[in-house]
C-alpha cells in the first residue's frame, strides 16, 4: 500500500492489505505513535516542519497544505478500504469532485446519470459548463445508452450507485467495461454505499469519490471529501491540484473522519438493519405510493445490488399519496427523525429533496418528484423510528 507522501513517525502495520475490513479500518495507516506509544493517531497541528538542511525536510513534511501526518494516516486508511493505492483528502465532497473534474479541458464532455445529486449536477452544469465542458444526463440503468451518448469529446462517465435520491442501482462492472472500450474514465460516487458495502475500484472504476461528511465521518460533526484511485494520470493530477489549489481538510477534521471510519462497519450494519424495518413499514402503509430501496425485490436494480453490494444501505426514499402538501407535512411532523439536509450519521434525518437538497435540478432532466421524501435511517432504537414515522404519516 502506498499513498502520496509518507510518514516515518507513524510507520508500521505492514501488509495490511491482507487483513479484514474492520481491522484495516482501525489499524491501516494508524500504528502506535513511535515517540509516545499512543494508540490514537496524533492531531498534528503544525503548519510548517523543520528541515535538516535547505530543501531536506527532517521527516518528509514541509508545509501543512502539501502534507500533514494526520491527513496521511487518514488517506492511507481510506485508500486501503477502497482497494486503492492512493488516497486524497479534501475539505468537502464538492472540493473532491471539483479537483477530479479539473482533469478536463474546454470542449470535453461528461456523461452522468439522470438521477444524480443536485450539488454534483450544479457543479458540472453551472460551473464547468462556463468553461465549455458539456454534459449529458442519461439513464445509466441501461449501460448501452453510454454508447449512444458518446462522442469523441467524451472523457468521463460520472455515476452514483445507489443514486441520490431515488436509490437506483447501476452495474459498475458493465459500465466500466463500456467506458474503457470507448476510451474514457469511470468515476463512481460511493458515498451512499461506503467501501464497507461496495468497492467500485474492484469492479473497474478508475476513481472513487466520497462526501466524507456522511457515513465515513458518521456523526454530523465534520465536513470532508475524498478521492481514491489507482490511475497514475489521476494520481499525478490530484497530487498537483491538492497542493496547488489547497482545498485540504484541517488536521482536526482528518482526525474526526479517521475516528468515524473506525466504527464504520458496525454502524453500517445497524443502519442497514434499521432501514429494512423502515422499508417493511412503508411498503405496507396505505398513504405511501412507492418505496425506493435497493433491498426490495420490486426495485429495478435489486439483482445488481445483490451482486455488487454486501448489503443495501441505510437510505430510503418514498412517495406519498397526498402530493407535495402531504410530503411537506410528513417531513415536518416527525419527532425522532430530524428535519434536516445531509445523511449518513448516527441520528435519523428526513427531508424533502425537491425543496431542499435537489432544488438546483428543478426544470432539468434530473428533477425529482414533488411528493418524494428521503430519509437517512440512523442507529436509534428501531421501535422509536417506526413509531415516529407511523405518527407522522397519520397526521
Amino acid at each position: 500500500m502506498e499513498t502520496h507522501g509518507g510518514d516515518p513517525l507513524m510507520s508500521g502495520f505492514e501488509d495490511h492489505e491482507d487483513f479484514g475490513f474492520e481491522t484495516r479500518a482501525i489499524r491501516a495507516g494508524q500504528p502506535h505513535d513511535s515517540r509516545t506509544g499512543g494508540v490514537v493517531t496524533p492531531i498534528a497541528l503544525s503548519t510548517t516542519f523543520a528541515q535538516d538542511a535547505v530543501g531536506q525536510p527532517k521527516f518528509g513534511y514541509e508545509y501543512a497544505r502539501t502534507g500533514n501526518p494526520t491527513r496521511h494516516a487518514y488517506e492511507t486508511c481510506l485508500a486501503s478500504l477502497e482497494c486503492a493505492q492512493h488516497g486524497f483528502a479534501f475539505s468537502s465532497g464538492m472540493a473532491a469532485e471539483d479537483s477530479l473534474l479539473r482533469f478536463l479541458q474546454p470542449g470535453d464532455k461528461i456523461i452522468l446519470g439522470n438521477d444524480a445529486y443536485g450539488g454534483s449536477f450544479r457543479l458540472i452544469d453551472k460551473i464547468y459548463g462556463r468553461n465549455k465542458i458539456s454534459n449529458e444526463a442519461i439513464d445509466l440503468s441501461d449501460p448501452n445508452s453510454i454508447k449512444e451518448a458518446w462522442t469523441s469529446e467524451t472523457k468521463i462517465v460520472w455515476l452514483e450507485t445507489p443514486t441520490n435520491p431515488l436509490l437506483n442501482v447501476v452495474d459498475i462492472q458493465k459500465i466500466s467495461n463500456i467506458t474503457h472500450e470507448l476510451g474514457g474514465l469511470l468515476i463512481v460516487d460511493n458515498t451512499f454505499a461506503t467501501p464497507y458495502l461496495q468497492k467500485p475500484i474492484s469492479l473497474g472504476a478508475d476513481a472513487v469519490v466520497h462526501s466524507a461528511t456522511k457515513y465515513l465521518g458518521g456523526h454530523s460533526d465534520v465536513v470532508g471529501g475524498f478521492v481514491a484511485t489507482n490511475d497514475e494520470k489521476l494520481v499525478e493530477h490530484l497530487s498537483f491540484i491538492q497542493n496547488a489549489v489547497g482545498a485540504v481538510p484541517s488536521p482536526f477534521d482528518c482526525y474526526l473522519v479517521l475516528r468515524g471510519i473506525k466504527t464504520l462497519a458496525v454502524r453500517m450494519d445497524r443502519h442497514c438493519e434499521n432501514a429494512k424495518a423502515i422499508v417493511s413499514l412503508l411498503s405496507e402503509h396505505p398513504k405511501v405510493k412507492q418505496v425506493f430501496y435497493p433491498g426490495l425485490e420490486s426495485n429495478k436494480g435489486h439483482e445488481i445490488a445483490k451482486n455488487q453490494m454486501t448489503n443495501f444501505g441505510g437510505m430510503v426514499s418514498f412517495t406519498v399519496s397526498g402530493g407535495l402538501a402531504m410530503a411537506e407535512k410528513v417531513s415536518a411532523s416527525t419527532k425522532v427523525f430530524t428535519l434536516a439536509e445531509s445523511l449518513g450519521a448516527v441520528e435519523s434525518l428526513i427531508e424533502h429533496p425537491g425543496i431542499m437538497t435537489h432544488a438546483s435540478v428543478a426544470g432539468s432532466a434530473l428533477e425529482v418528484p414533488e411528493d418524494l421524501i428521503r430519509i437517512s435511517v440512523g442507529i436509534e432504537s428501531i421501535e422509536d423510528l417506526v413509531e415516529d414515522l407511523e405518527q407522522a404519516l397519520s397526521i
